[in-house]
């Protein structure tokens, strides 16, 4: 036991596979725990290096353990892949993490604290529920069109919708009204859900420095400042901005080789809702920039003069990306070009 220095644990809903090595690479430990047999386990050790794949739980179980006095590390589950040596099960997985966590090559996440996960709860129920709205809206409006009643489509048009579902002159029938009146009572009390967590995020731009920064850039609002605060533990762990923006997956995808370049579509690799929110606000970005003065001679003027509209809405969501890790690194205010 006091010569394992490296140890990969392979997380699982009940059982977990920890795979123990000495400082030459020797298995030492190979064996599976229960939930609660995990930290007896780790507690009765010497203070060791410690790797997990960065994947559900990951997070608590390397707060857990690193309050014992290990040294845990979350590894991405691509990093790990090239270490497993033949068949897929969890004692080879373990093996592998054992094996990539000792590799100065391979990138380690950093661990999220308490706060910002409770953070991340809550964009993504703020997420999950703004979709659900939406699918209602989109049910009740898809009902009501088969008897020739047309809303709208769109949020802002909530009251249009509600009124004629009330409305007597509205060819529905009366069971079609009981059904979508069951229907607007469900998105009434989802829009005053989200209101609510919407006032959280509003809280904390307030409170929070670096959210008050980021709410400052065009195109970068207090949902999408909120979500980069929750889950980008350590902003310093970029060296530059076009590596958080290349981490974001906003650049582009290279083939290169025989040293000529080829490159094509961005990679969408990294946080999906922290790419789609840098978008979409830059695509409202554009449409406010139209309407300023000395538009034309702007860069994002002439980026549109030559591209199309949703070409250069990444464009500028890749800017904003290497502003926020500018403003939030340098602890500086956005200053406008």
């Amino acid at each position: 036991m006091n010569e394992v220095t490296t140890i990969g644990l392979d997380i699982g809903k009940r059982v977990l596979q920890v795979h123990g090595a000495d400082a030459v690479g020797n298995a030492i430990i190979q064996r599976k725990l229960r939930r609660e047999e995990v930290l007896p386990f780790f507690a009765k050790l010497p203070p060791c290096l410690v790797g997990m794949e960065a994947c559900g739980t990951s997070h608590h179980w390397a707060r857990e353990i690193g309050k014992l006095g290990h040294d845990a590390r979350l590894i991405p589950p691509n990093y790990v892949k090239p270490y497993v040596a033949r068949q897929k099960n969890d004692a080879a997985d373990a093996a592998a993490i054992c094996e990539a966590v000792t590799r100065p090559a391979v990138r380690t996440t950093p661990v999220k604290s308490v706060d910002q996960q409770a953070a991340r709860v809550l964009q993504r129920a703020h997420e999950l529920l703004a979709r659900q709205r939406v699918k209602l809206i989109n049910a009740m409006r898809g009902h009501m069109a088969e008897f020739g009643v047309i809303v709208p489509s769109g949020t802002q048009n909530l009251n249009r919708l509600m009124e004629r579902i009330s409305d007597p002159d509205a060819a529905l029938p009366a069971s079609v009204r009981v059904v979508l009146n069951i229907l607007a009572d469900q998105m009434v009390g989802l829009t005053k859900q989200l209101d609510a967590m919407e006032a959280q995020m509003r809280k904390r731009c307030r409170e929070d420095a670096d959210a008050a920064r980021l709410i400052t850039i065009p195109g970068v609002g207090i949902i999408t400042a909120c979500t980069v605060l929750a889950s980008v533990p350590n902003i310093h762990a970029f060296r530059s901005g076009r590596g958080f923006a290349a981490w974001l997956g906003l650049v582009p995808r290279q083939t290169s080789s025989g040293g000529k370049a080829r490159l094509g579509r961005i990679t969408k690799m990294g946080d999906p809702a922290i790419r789609r929110l840098l978008v979409v606000g830059a695509t409202s970005a554009i449409r406010w920039a139209k309407q300023k003065d000395g538009y034309d001679e702007s860069w994002l003027g002439k980026m549109l003069a030559r591209k199309p509209v949703k070409v250069a809405a990444v464009a500028l969501a890749n800017k904003n990306a290497r502003i926020i890790w500018a403003l939030l690194t340098r602890q500086e205010a956005y200053r406008p070009a």
